[in-house]
């Protein structure tokens, strides 16, 4: 079996301050990491929550930082390798921790593994949705002048949405030239009218 975890130096450290934690502490702690894991930019915990933890796990600031950073490092690679809850927690305990956190992580990843990795699949393949299209065509006829003349032009509004409940609306433009005429080709396309959250 191929070690998901390598026993870095600041994996050894992190390691030695998870290990001092009180294993109920550690599990709440482990629980809500792995809830806020799908959600990029945004921090596990406010810098309010951070010192209150640093209070009640009796670490400093930079400990602290190292234990949530390795805990989702652990979390982030058992979602990449999709490995099973009872490998987790064998690899865990080769790299030293002990065995009452390891199944902490064991038992969590089993019990919300699985609805991570769903998240985590939308938020990388399907990051918006598209709530709703409108588009609107206009044609402009022959005029006495030019007897020929038909110049069809679109609008298409489509409105995104995204995990976060933001809504953007999008509004394309797009014109058809005339054959032979001397415009350059990029007018013929769509261009981009205005973006809206």
């Amino acid at each position: 079996m191929t070690s998901i975890i390598k026993e870095t130096q600041s994996i050894k450290e992190a390691v030695t301050f998870i290990n001092a934690i009180d294993v109920n502490k550690f599990s709440r702690l482990i629980s809500r990491i792995i809830q806020k894991l799908h959600l990029k930019g945004e921090r596990t915990f406010s810098e309010e929550e951070e010192e209150k933890l640093q209070a009640a796990l009796s670490l400093d600031k930079n400990a602290l930082s190292l234990v949530l950073e390795t805990a989702a490092f652990i979390l982030e690679q058992a979602v990449y390798h999709n490995i099973k809850p009872a490998s987790l927690q064998q690899q865990l305990e080769v790299i030293n921790l002990s065995p009452d956190k390891a199944e902490v992580f064991s038992q969590t990843w089993a019990s919300a593994g699985p609805e991570l990795v769903e998240r985590l699949k939308r938020n990388i393949f399907a990051p918006k949705k598209l709530e709703y299209v409108g588009w609107q065509l206009n044609l402009q006829m022959a005029q006495s002048s030019q007897a020929r003349l038909k110049s069809p032009s679109a609008v298409l509004q489509l409105g995104l949405h995204n995990e976060d409940s933001e809504c953007q609306d999008f509004s394309l433009s797009g014109k058809s030239q005339r054959p032979g005429s001397s415009s350059s080709s990029s007018s013929r396309g769509w261009t981009k009218l205005s973006t809206s959250l």
